[in-house]
């Protein structure tokens, strides 16, 4: 695989698992809400047509890459979620949030340097 193209691929992986933090915000965003009440079941329907979306992705990405390598940038997932609950929710971001980033982010570059 030309390197670009390996680029494009990694790169389309992170925005893949960007949309997949999306479902814990949906998730959180409707347990805001009185249980099956209309905002409620909106914004897990959303949630559902998230991770639709998401799997459909996934499989693509996954026909490109060993799994075991794909599976490697789920963790950005997390970091999604922390920096969308911050940004939406105003949840703190602590120091263990972050000194756990830095780990994932470390532990996908040390992989990508083998």
């Amino acid at each position: 695989m030309s390197n670009f193209r390996c680029f494009l691929t990694y790169l389309s992986l992170v925005g893949i698992n960007l949309i997949y933090a999306f479902t814990a915000i949906f998730t959180k965003s409707a347990s805001q809400h009185q249980f099956l009440s209309f905002p409620y079941i909106l914004w897990l329907v959303g949630a559902v047509t998230v991770m639709g979306v998401y799997a459909l992705l996934w499989q693509q990405v996954i026909k490109r890459m060993p799994i075991a390598e794909a599976y490697m940038f789920k963790g950005t997932s997390l970091i999604f979620v922390l920096l969308l609950s911050a940004l939406i929710f105003g949840e703190a971001i602590t120091l263990s949030n972050i000194i756990g980033a830095v780990v994932i982010i470390v532990g996908i570059v040390i992989y990508a340097r083998l």
